[in-house]
This record gives C-alpha cells, structure tokens and sequence, in this order.
C-alpha cells in the first residue's frame, strides 16, 4: 500500500464527500497546487470517484522521518511538494533532510509531521520530495512556523536562490487545508 499527496482541480459544485482517506479545499494562502488535496492510501495511482474532481498531480510517497504529537479535534494540514535540482550530491540532499526533519523539535506548533521522498518507481512525479505537517491552527502554520527563526535562519537558505547553498527549484506548491481530524500516520 502506498500513501499518496493528490492535487485535484474541483468543478463548481463538486465535492469531496465520499473519498477514502482525508481531503479538504484549499485555504486562502496556499499557492501552487490545485483546489484541494486528497491524502490516501491504496495500492496504485488513486482516481477520485466524485464527479467533478480531476486529478491534476499525485504524488506517491516514500517515508523517510515523521512523528505525532496526539491530540484531537480539527487542524490544519499542510503540505509542501518542492524539487531539489538535479545534479545535488547526495551528502547536501541529506543534510537538508535532516534539517527539515529537526524543525518539529524547535517550532512547536508543529504537532505532527512527515518528510517523504517522491516514490518515483510507482509514479513518475516532477517533484523530489513532500514536507508535511499538522497545526492547531492556521496562525500555528502562518505566524510560529512561517515567522520562526529557525525557519528563516536555517531552512531558507536551502530555498533563496540567492543563497550560495540554496538547492531547492524555486517552483513549489505550498498548500493547506482544514482537516476534522488526523491525516498523518
């Protein structure tokens, strides 16, 4: 079984009512994606049987870190589909794996989270890897993450193109969305 990140375009008046796993519109903010994603798992490339939903990306997954810390109700779930340039040696690409996977233990907002490579044997993809995580809230992903130092002082360089160690394409799709409750494993 395979977990999949699926972008879907969504006609007037199509729902997500129906779809095994968790899907949600995306909220005002998110950039990149479609109008909603779909998080599921199953066993080959999922294909939404709601009328008026059309895949536009999926995403297979390859898990390389993730962790929960549990508690119930709604969140937000956010995800972040970005491609390392090609040619990155592989010690760079693993250091920014690492130093993505070590933002839960200075944002604290983060309650549950998940870094993935794109499974590109099950499904070719334009992207290399997905960051996800789960917040309380959207001031929880807006404000402490977006505004952490941490996250401007150590993860950005990976992203600023303008930044001699920057390694991330500058085409991303950072979108999120309100779950009812858990989506990550």
């Amino acid at each position: 079984m395979t977990r999949w990140v699926v972008q879907l375009r969504l006609a007037d008046g199509a729902t997500l009512e129906g779809l095994p796993g968790c899907a949600g519109c995306h909220l005002p903010g998110s950039v990149g994606g479609g109008d909603a994603t779909w998080d599921v798992e199953a066993p080959q490339r999922p294909e939404p049987m709601t009328a008026g939903a059309q895949v536009l990306d999926a995403v297979a997954l390859a898990p390389l870190r993730g962790a929960r810390v549990a508690f119930t109700g709604p969140r937000i779930k956010r995800t972040l589909l970005l491609r390392v340039r090609p040619g990155t040696p592989l010690a760079t690409r693993e250091r920014f794996e690492a130093e993505l996977a070590e933002m839960p233990r200075y944002i604290t907002a983060i309650r549950g989270w998940a870094l993935s490579r794109v499974d590109d044997a099950v499904a070719p993809s334009r992207w290399t890897h997905v960051w996800e995580q789960e917040y309380e809230t959207v001031d929880g992903l807006r404000r402490d993450y977006m505004m952490h130092p941490y996250h401007w002082a150590g993860i950005d360089r990976w992203f600023d193109a303008e930044v001699p160690q920057s390694i991330v394409e500058p085409e991303v799709a950072h979108v999120f969305y309100a779950a009812s409750g858990p989506v990550l494993p």
